[in-house]
């Protein structure tokens, strides 16, 4: 079996859950083909994330497309940084570009706050900060766009969906600071025990991804452990953090089974009842 192959089918949940955040644009399979076998083991909804500009025009296009897709836009904290400062490099998946200053940061801004006013896009994000991949040089435009994300998801009544990538005192520190929307989402939570209690206390939802599943990740199930029932998510955000025994193979939302069974294990508590939480929050988070 290749590391390139896409895992089988886990057995079909019994109960309906939603995947809170996949990247269906980054994946192999169609997206009709996608959500067929989503639907088939129970995965009846996604949140399609876009992080950029285009990604975001992208998801938001699906989600009219498809009753089962709802669309989450903005500029990724990475890419932010890249608008104003430019990247001579490049990154796979991503061409050189040349600077465009706060003038290109303002101008992808206004094209996420048009796209935000959709109906059937019901997030903004994934914004937030991500200290591991851009430098103190790239600090200042990231926070300047997660604070205009936060604007913008206040303005027009949507969920906000944040990326912390080693970074979580300064995510809690601008949620504080500008004022979280009602509707915020840790996607991919990374935090400890103790920031899921600060988290928790605020109202913010924490999603867990299949890296809840792997063998390091001790401190993720700790922090699995104490979250309020009615504040839990999953996701996949695939094509990426595919869960054990599949780590390494290319993920997609018909393996959110495998990642909730996982959950449901560390939390004592059986599929069913975890699935249908689940299920109800992700409405309830954004709004469908």
């Amino acid at each position: 079996m290749s590391r390139t192959d896409a895992p089988p089918l886990p057995e079909p949940l019994r109960v309906p859950v939603a995947d809170s955040h996949t990247h269906l644009d980054m994946q192999d399979a169609s997206v009709e083909e996608g959500l067929a076998r989503a639907a088939a083991v129970n995965v009846t909804t996604v949140v399609q994330v876009g992080c950029d500009v285009k990604g975001s025009h992208w998801a938001a296009e699906t989600a009219a497309a498809h009753p089962s897709v709802h669309a989450s836009v903005a500029l990724h904290p990475n890419e932010a940084p890249r608008l104003v400062h430019g990247d001579p490099e490049g990154r796979p998946g991503h061409g050189a570009r040349e600077p465009g200053g706060t003038a290109a940061l303002h101008e992808a801004l206004a094209e996420i706050d048009a796209l935000a006013a959709l109906g059937h896009v019901r997030g903004v994000g994934e914004t937030g900060l991500d200290h591991f991949r851009t430098g103190p040089e790239g600090m200042a435009a990231q926070e300047e766009s997660f604070r205009a994300h936060i604007e913008i998801a206040k303005r027009h009544g949507k969920a906000l969906v944040i990326h912390d990538r080693d970074a979580h005192a300064d995510v809690l520190r601008v949620l504080a600071d500008a004022g979280a929307p009602e509707r915020t989402v840790f996607h991919c939570y990374s935090g400890d025990a103790e920031m899921a209690r600060v988290c928790a206390a605020a109202g913010y939802f924490m999603s867990f991804a299949g890296n809840v599943t792997f063998k390091n990740a001790q401190p993720l199930r700790d922090a699995l452990a104490v979250v309020p029932t009615e504040l839990l998510l999953v996701e996949t955000d695939a094509p990426f953090l595919t869960p054990t025994p599949f780590r390494g193979r290319p993920n997609a939302p018909y393996l959110i089974p495998v990642t909730l069974r996982a959950m449901a294990a560390v939390r004592g508590t059986d599929e069913d009842t975890l699935a249908a939480a689940i299920y109800d929050n992700t409405a309830r988070a954004f709004g469908f």
